[in-house]
């Protein structure tokens, strides 16, 4: 991982942190639901509206990273599925050999 990656999971590890100790204080303060409930929806807006930029980033960054994962195992995959094919076909020539020449 490079030291972005590691600073992106950071600042995301943070962001989640500050939204719930946030949310717990709102639900631990003494109001009653109806209050809360505004208060809780204020503070998610709030950050919704605030950190939107970052969440997108750190969605991208994301799907990059999953679609990379993805590639290199496509081609792993495709490499034992070849050795495999490799091996079945290198065994049916033996036996085909070994066939003809016992007949």
């Amino acid at each position: 991982m490079s030291k972005e990656d590691n600073s992106i999971s950071f600042g995301v590890g943070l962001l989640l942190g500050v939204v719930g100790g946030v949310i717990a204080a709102v639900l631990y303060a003494p109001k009653s639901g109806e209050e809360t409930r505004k208060d809780v929806e204020n503070v998610i807006t709030d950050i919704a509206q605030k950190y939107t930029p970052e969440i997108k980033e750190a969605k991208k960054q994301a799907l990059t990273s999953i679609d990379v994962i993805r590639y290199r195992l496509e081609q792993q995959y495709n490499k034992i599925s070849d050795s495999i094919k490799a091996k079945q076909l290198a065994k049916a020539k033996e036996k085909e050999t070994t066939d003809f020449e016992v007949n």
